[in-house]
């Protein structure tokens, strides 16, 4: 999904155009999506239709909730690591973002894998 497609507010009657930024491209789940520069992971996921960010440990369905990086249903795993909030990282070209299911898993040979 390209950014002329996807859900976004284009035109709005308080904020006026959407301005022009250059297209990001990223992986969810092994597929593509396609953010603009500067905005936070779950902003793109919204807009190609992604509603589930994360599974509980019991397998129950999450998506954003707060928004402002409180609350945590936004997490996800990055290249590899889980705990991302989505909703406060920047997508950045090239990324893997996977749902995370439960409390995730941290590679064996990452470093800053906690204890």
């Amino acid at each position: 999904m390209t950014a002329s497609d996807d859900r976004r507010v284009r035109d709005h009657p308080v904020l006026g155009q959407l301005p022009d930024v250059p297209e990001v491209a990223f992986s969810f789940d092994g597929r593509p999506v396609f953010g603009r520069a500067g905005e936070p992971i779950i902003a793109a996921l919204f807009a190609a239709g992604v509603r589930v960010l994360r599974t509980t440990e019991g397998g129950e369905p999450r998506g954003g909730y707060c928004l402002v990086g409180r609350c945590g249903d936004c997490r996800v795993t990055v290249d590899g690591r889980p705990d991302v909030l989505a909703c406060q990282t920047p997508v950045r070209a090239g990324s893997r973002v996977d749902t995370q299911h439960g409390l995730g898993t941290w590679p064996a040979d990452d470093a800053d894998r906690p204890a």
